[in-house]
């Protein structure tokens, strides 16, 4: 008897004042939750809010002493002055190929090594794995002047050609391959074993039961691959010369007037405009690119 007058207790419903206080509870500590989040975002937000609202401003307010984030004088002179002082739109569409090239290639080839490394035997993998991360700890700045001269001595100088094959084949493309090689450690054997059996090939593997399971893989590498070439420039200042080959993170500097003194108005506006194309990827593959960050940290 004691049992079943429990389980009708337990099934019993909960007065309303007790649901209404716990709601209230959950309420309250969501929006302080959210509070806090807005507060901490805040130092985070400012200097690209500031950046936007400088470009509305006359070059004497963007250095005016208190800092004011909006303007008080609205100006378009400096957007104005994007399109018409360079070949802007030429600039953001060479920024815009080049980094989907680089994103859809670097997606591939380093999936297909990392899937080697993890899922393949062959002599000296653990060997040619460490020498492949030790790539990594190379600056770049040390191997410029040899491949600067092999690009030159090919004819490739003031093309987008380096800033294309340097990216996916380069040492930045090394923290790819690792996030995939981790990503597929956790891949089930039996899947595996299971496609073997109905004759699939290992190619037929991989493209059809590795990479559709890799998402969150592919989201990761995607992003870092997409910013790294859209950011790109310290490669574009060595290689491109010509300004409608510029992309956009050399096109930037070089707004300049007729004495040589920095448009500021119109490169706040200009880098204003850059982030429109990272907002957008990061928005789209956000909740991917964490989870592929968080299993490429746990799984060894």
């Amino acid at each position: 008897m004691r049992s079943k007058r429990t389980v009708l207790e337990r099934r019993a419903p909960k007065p309303k004042a007790v649901v209404s206080a716990s709601q209230a509870r959950s309420t309250a500590s969501k929006v302080a939750l959210y509070i806090v989040l807005i507060a901490a975002s805040i130092p985070f937000l400012y200097p690209t809010l500031w950046m936007f609202f400088s470009s509305f401003k006359p070059a004497n307010e963007i250095f005016m002493q208190p800092p004011s984030l909006l303007p008080q004088r609205w100006t378009l002179d400096g957007f104005w002055q994007i399109f018409t002082a360079q070949p802007f739109i030429q600039q953001y569409g060479n920024s815009i190929y080049i980094a989907v090239i680089v994103t859809s290639a670097s997606i591939l080839l380093s999936a297909m090594a990392g899937y080697a490394f993890a899922r393949i035997e062959f002599p000296l993998r653990n060997f040619f794995f460490v020498l492949m991360l030790a790539a990594m700890m190379v600056p770049s700045e040390v191997t410029i002047i040899p491949i600067f001269t092999a690009v030159n001595a090919m004819g490739l100088n003031d093309t987008h050609w380096p800033l294309i094959i340097l990216p996916i084949l380069g040492p930045t493309s090394v923290v790819s391959v690792f996030i995939f090689r981790q990503h597929f450690l956790g891949f089930p054997k039996d899947y595996e074993e299971a496609a073997r059996l109905d004759g699939v090939s290992r190619v037929g593997i991989f493209f059809r039961i590795a990479m559709p399971l890799a998402k969150p893989a592919i989201a990761a590498v995607g992003i870092m691959a997409f910013l790294r070439s859209f950011n790109m420039y310290f490669e574009a200042l060595i290689f491109l010369r010509t300004p409608e080959n510029f992309t956009l993170g050399l096109a930037i500097t070089r707004y300049q007037d007729f004495y040589g003194e920095q448009m500021w108005a119109t490169q706040l506006g200009a880098a204003s405009l850059t982030v429109i194309p990272i907002l957008v990827v990061f928005l789209l593959a956000q909740k991917q690119f964490v989870q592929g960050l968080t299993q490429a940290g746990l799984k060894g």
